[in-house]
């Protein structure tokens, strides 16, 4: 028996449309050929169990080889094969009328993944690569004969009677000479190591190796004998499809190192996502250590439909700060062929977004209630991902609020909520606002430190790289009237200014004089002197920038706008203390000298700051050498 025919697409030949179109994600025919291989052998086992096949399953096992000589990629399966009817059925027939509709439908698709899954071209996306394949399938149902289907690229194919012996489907690629990157062991077990490491049937992947031309076939064909070398290339049973209840601490540590081979750490914690209503999900999300600086390295969360690999750009499926996290998820509700667009517009991947958001608030507010003290010591490697949360996710927030820690300089722990608590009664100023006083970098700004602490106060240590951003949240969010202020934005007096004020013991010539002397001495534009009266054991000199100025241009340096920001020269404050006794001094001195310790308190306060770089540093130190 043999029979010719033409594909159902009119006249037109959708193969060129779809090898143009399809070429640039051309490994996926794999991905495509393989999952169909094992769709086959699920639907035998089910109709096995549903006693739908009396007969005996045997071996499962997919198998993947290629011959280089032959210029050949086989897959085979022992699934529930295909009668000649069916083949002619599922084959032939293209779901659209032709190339004209294909084009016009086209032009709202995105990608490869999303042309293949709306049009159903799944099992031709193997003409991405040959210019020739071959169906050899036997039916599981009683009596079935054997079929061969061959098409050559064209809309022309042939069915003759076929060769298998036994039930399932061959699919044979005679791959072209473009696409010889694909007759290639370590090509080849690179795609499937991506697609098919956890499919949930075995698979075995084989070379025929060294293959000899062996004779000829009936119609004149060479024939090639081989070594084949193989082996099972996937575990079918991986820790996400498992009931945690199934699962110990090992067996979750050993499935993070088989995804994560190469990681140096191993995860902090974990989640394992187990929902089937309103949809289909399960996965396990790892908590790697976040290092403590902005470099979010996507990509580390896999996702799967029915175990088959889709993609690792997953942004539109969980937050923005969860790729942060590492691991699996699968939902066999996200079809295999995603698409950017369908991601966006699904009702399901918004649902499974929220649910993966509460599930990990969850599970950290869980681990903080559990062991706090644990939770504490951790908090230095989960602190930027969930600032990163509550400043993006304002669900995440609203959680996140009860476990989200504050560190002081010395090193105590609070939540939002203790920490208001904490310093409500003691850092207020005059208005009634409660002032938040933080450091971004406590070897620096020690002396500042020094100084607020010296007053009874607290400092927070705010050194990430999300904290600029985050001090806007605590006032936003952190309680009644909170604002927040670095310890160097000014003198401590005016950090939280009181009722009482220090009375200044420079007369108006004094204080006049000694502006002077200072402004000459500092002879900067940047640099803006004022005379002030402070404790006569605060410093002489303080340099001080403005809070607000200083947190509009950090935030345009971490992208947070505010552009006209960013160009602004730095414009600093200098306090004089007039009731400090070396303020005093400078002023009863002559002009040289009186000009000489100006400078010289002026450059400690820049030293202080690390502000006093290049020639500035070496004049300081002559002149320091002088003085002594």
């Amino acid at each position: 028996m043999q029979e010719k025919g033409s594909i159902s697409i009119h006249t037109e030949n959708i193969f060129p449309v779809i090898k143009k179109f399809l070429y640039s994600d051309n490994e996926i025919f794999l991905r495509e050929l393989v999952s169909n291989a094992v769709d086959a052998s699920q639907k035998i086992k089910r109709l096995s169990s549903l006693g739908q096949f009396q007969g005996d399953l045997g071996d499962l096992t997919v198998d993947v080889k290629f011959d280089e000589a032959a210029k050949t990629i086989t897959i085979s399966d022992r699934g529930i094969g295909m009668t000649a009817d069916e083949i002619k059925k599922y084959i032939n027939q293209i779901a659209f009328s032709g190339a004209t509709e294909f084009m016009e439908k086209f032009k709202e698709a995105n990608d490869a993944n999303e042309i293949i899954g709306r049009f159903g071209l799944g099992f031709y996306s193997a003409f991405m690569v040959a210019d020739r394949v071959e169906i050899d399938s036997l039916s599981y149902q009683e009596g079935a004969e054997p079929a061969h289907w061959t098409c050559d690229g064209s809309t022309s194919y042939e069915i003759s009677e076929g060769t298998r012996t036994d039930r399932g489907t061959d699919i044979i690629l005679h791959v072209n000479d473009e696409s010889a990157e694909f007759l290639n062991q370590a090509r080849l077990s690179e795609i499937l190591n991506k697609y098919a490491r956890f499919l949930p049937v075995p698979v075995r992947f084989g070379t025929k190796s060294e293959s000899q031309p062996d004779g000829e076939d009936e119609e004149g064909k060479p024939k090639y004998t081989s070594i084949e070398v193989d082996n099972i290339i996937n575990n079918t049973n991986p820790a996400w499809t498992k009931s945690p209840s199934e699962l110990t601490d090992e067996d979750y540590l050993a499935f993070y190192r088989e995804l994560y081979p190469y990681s140096m750490d191993e995860p902090l914690f974990w989640i394992h996502l187990n929902v089937d209503y309103p949809f289909n999900l399960t996965g396990i999300l790892y908590f790697p250590k976040v290092k403590n600086e902005m470099e979010i390295q996507r990509n580390k969360i896999q996702l799967y439909s029915r175990q088959v690999f889709i993609t690792d750009e997953v942004k539109d499926i969980v937050p923005e700060f969860l790729m942060l996290l590492q691991g699996v998820i699968d939902s066999p509700d996200i079809p295999l062929n995603v698409s950017r667009s369908f991601l966006q517009a699904d009702s399901n991947v918004k649902k499974i977004n929220n649910y993966i958001t509460k599930k990990v608030a969850d599970k950290l507010n869980e681990l903080f209630k559990a062991d706090r003290k644990n939770f504490e010591a951790k908090w230095n490697d989960i602190a930027l991902f969930i600032k990163y949360g509550m400043l993006s996710d304002e669900k995440f927030a609203e959680k996140a609020n009860d476990f989200c820690l504050l560190k002081n300089t010395d090193a105590e722990s609070y939540t939002l909520k203790e920490y208001y608590e904490k310093v409500k009664d003691i850092q207020v100023d005059k208005d009634g606002n409660i002032v938040y006083l933080y450091t971004n970098d406590p070897a620096q700004q020690d002396g500042f430190i020094g100084s607020v602490k010296a007053k009874g106060y607290d400092v927070l240590a705010l050194d990430g790289p999300l904290d600029t951003h985050f001090t806007g949240y605590l006032e936003q969010k952190g309680g009644e009237k909170v604002q927040a202020k670095r310890v160097d934005a000014d003198v401590v007096d005016k950090l939280i200014p009181k009722d009482e004020q220090q009375t200044l013991l420079l007369s108006d010539d004094e204080s006049k004089k000694a502006s002077e002397i200072f402004e000459k001495a500092i002879a900067r534009g940047d640099m803006k002197v004022e005379i002030d009266a402070l404790a006569a054991d605060d410093l002489p000199v303080s340099v001080t920038i403005d809070e607000f100025m200083r947190r509009m241009k950090d935030m345009a340096k971490t992208g947070g706008g505010m552009g006209f920001y960013g160009t602004l020269p730095d414009n600093y404050k200098v306090t004089v203390n007039g009731n400090h006794p070396l303020v005093k001094r400078i002023i009863e001195s002559g002009d040289e000298d009186g000009a000489k310790l100006a400078k010289q308190a002026f450059d400690l306060a820049l030293l202080s700051r690390g502000l006093l770089t290049g020639a500035d540093l070496t004049s300081f130190v002559k002149r320091s050498v002088e003085m002594i």
